[in-house]
């Protein structure tokens, strides 16, 4: 889906950006305004995060809504809720983040999630975005203490996975 989005916005950089906004946020689009999940989201503010005058984001809507299977798409798109992500260090919970060559590999999140329950460690909680719909997809797991550092080299031995983060 991000591939069509890029191809349908490719010659309006400053318009995909405004998708690129939507999309991270899974914020949708009903009645020609901008909703995160039931909450509308006033346009300047979405000009702001992209990075561009309203009338783009204004635009942007419009051409979404010309194209029948975007329209679709960001009208039934929803936020996932929340992510422990960027509040793990004050919990005192670890972060593993997993870049593959291929995101459509298959089972990736099954051997990292292997590697972790060996280790003993629990997963509170596992994110992963949608090559479809990411324009840079990862599998990140939160999980419930800190990931020793000495892992690395088991989770790059994974068959598919290009790059490891653990903070």
């Amino acid at each position: 889906m991000w591939r069509k989005t890029s191809e349908y916005f490719s010659d309006h950089s400053e318009r995909l950006a405004v998708a690129r906004v939507l999309v991270e946020n899974g914020l949708n689009i009903k009645n020609g305004r901008i909703h995160c999940n039931d909450i509308e989201i006033p346009i300047r503010r979405i000009a702001q995060a992209a990075k561009v005058d309203r009338r783009t984001v204004v635009e942007t809507i419009k051409m979404i809504n010309k194209n029948e299977e975007l329209r679709t798409i960001f009208t039934l798109m929803k936020s996932a809720g929340i992510s422990l992500k960027d509040i793990a260090r004050p919990l005192n919970l670890g972060v593993l983040e997993i870049t593959a060559d291929d995101p459509r590999g298959v089972g990736i999140l099954a051997n990292a999630a292997m590697i972790l329950a060996n280790e003993g460690i629990s997963i509170r909680q596992a994110l992963t975005d949608d090559p479809e719909l990411s324009p840079e997809p990862r599998l990140t797991f939160i999980a419930d203490r800190k990931i020793p550092g000495e892992l690395i080299p088991k989770f790059l031995q994974i068959k598919g996975v290009a790059k490891v983060s653990i903070y």
